[in-house]
């Protein structure tokens, strides 16, 4: 019998070494290397447990030429937000990570869509809660489906036995840090127990052509916990994120193999499981009796989708000796590029001011097209003089103080013009290439080039 084999894995970033060492040279944190057996020298692995599943293809290598080219077939959810987030839909054999803080609902999300699956066998593999604890949450939700089954357990090897009876079309794991191989001889979320038990769902899918979806957890710095590796294995990554004050969650793609990765998914948190968010402009604006100063609407694009957010400005005098410049939810950096384009092109003494920036509904906002309205909100809190409640802004602003043309102008002005707003103001360039006439929207289109032109146009 051979000997048992160790090596030392460094737990911020996954760096193998066979020795101990104090710094990790990957990612050069000090003493984060741990020891982890792998392999038993008696524990051979044999043929894949899901072998005979459905006649899996042998591999051979063939020309380029010769691979027919087609659509990937994909199963659409009933799930809009989802499909939109996936590009389309599950691609069959794809293997997607989902990962998210604790409590913010990964777990709910895709209980839901498995249940609302009527016409798919769907496998949900849970090593973190028991069958009655899902079933209560089932409950919860109201969704009854005879083609959903459950499964609780750790062991990879009996996971695949099972597998191999039901035959699913679609497996859910929750989560992939609880799994563990027999193969491997450290704990469950070790670095090298994550690597292992995704490697063989990965395999499992790419050769039965099973969708398989791996929720996953995050450290505290917000990163995905285990290797790097495993987001380099799987297809698609998907963060679900959201402010725990506010209802609202949202899925943003960090990675997708079959689709745009500057998608974005809305959903509201409520009672009966995730409501998914069709027109989240309506959601993100609140609605106002009085008119206030600071307060400007940015058309924005999240992907392919154009967004209505609601930018706020606070402008006071600072009664410390350092002036305050405090964000939420926009780029610090960027905004002391605006209060230093309005000081040295417009003249405003924002030196001595404490600035105080928010976008409203717990939204992070990294278009630059939304500069004109943080432009516009902290010159309206400047004046005091409120910003009409019907004009809208999409531009970005240089450092010369001008107004930058933006990317898809026509979806952001059919987007204002559907939620009832009367003007939208943007950037001459953008309409420089336009021939001039009757426009084919009936928001009023305000075309302006610089700074200081925006000012003399709002005051």
């Amino acid at each position: 019998m051979s000997k048992t084999r160790s090596a030392f894995f460094c737990q911020n970033c996954g760096y193998e070494s066979a020795k101990w060492l104090g710094k990790c040279p990957s990612c050069n944190n000090w003493n984060t290397f741990v020891e982890e057996i792998l392999v038993k020298g008696s524990d051979k692995k044999e043929k894949d447990p899901w072998q005979d599943y459905n006649g899996t293809s042998k591999a051979k290598t063939i020309a380029i030429t010769d691979v027919s080219s087609a659509e990937e077939v994909r199963i659409t959810t009933t799930d809009a937000e989802l499909n939109r987030v996936l590009g389309g839909g599950i691609v069959l054999g794809s293997i997607v990570l989902v990962a998210g803080e604790p409590g913010i609902g990964k777990s709910t999300l895709f209980l839901q869509n498995g249940l609302l699956l009527n016409n798919i066998t769907t496998l949900y593999i849970s090593g973190e809660e028991s069958e009655q604890q899902i079933k209560m949450r089932a409950d919860r939700l109201g969704i009854k489906n005879e083609q959903f089954y459950l499964l609780t357990e750790i062991n990879t090897q009996t996971i695949f036995q099972e597998i191999r009876k039901l035959k699913p079309q679609l497996v859910i794991v929750d989560s992939i840090q609880t799994l563990q191989s027999p193969y491997v001889e450290s704990s469950p979320g070790s670095i090298s127990q994550i690597r292992e038990t995704a490697a063989e769902l990965q395999r499992f899918a790419k050769e039965t052509n099973t969708p398989v979806f791996l929720i996953g957890h995050i450290t505290k710095d917000g990163t995905i916990a285990g290797p790097k590796i495993l987001e380099h294995m799987v297809d698609t990554v998907l963060q679900f994120e959201g402010d725990r004050h506010y209802t609202y969650r949202i899925l943003r793609t960090l990675k997708n193999r079959f689709g745009s990765t500057a998608e974005l998914g809305i959903y509201e948190m409520t009672d009966t499981g995730m409501r998914a968010v069709s027109n989240p402009s309506e959601i993100l604006i609140t609605q106002k009796e009085e008119q206030l100063s600071g307060i400007a609407i940015a058309a924005t694009m999240e992907g392919l989708r154009p967004l209505l957010i609601e930018g706020q400005a606070l402008v006071t005098q600072s009664v410390y000796g350092t002036p305050q410049r405090t964000v939420s939810g926009f780029d610090l950096r960027r905004l002391q590029l605006l209060l230093a384009v309005l000081e040295k092109r417009g003249g405003f003494h924002f030196g001595v001011k404490d600035v105080f920036i928010n976008i409203a509904g717990g939204l992070k906002a990294e278009d630059p097209s939304i500069d004109l309205a943080i432009v516009s909100a902290l010159l309206s809190s400047y004046e005091d003089i409120p910003i009409n409640q019907k004009y809208c802004f999409a531009g970005e602003v240089g450092l010369s103080g001008e107004i930058r043309a933006v990317n898809r102008i026509e979806q952001r002005i059919a987007e204002a013009e559907k939620l009832g707003f009367e003007k939208i103001i943007v950037s001459k360039y953008n309409l420089s290439h336009k021939p001039p006439g009757k426009s084919k929207f009936n928001i009023e289109v305000v075309p302006l080039g610089k700074v200081e032109e925006l000012y003399q146009y709002l005051f």
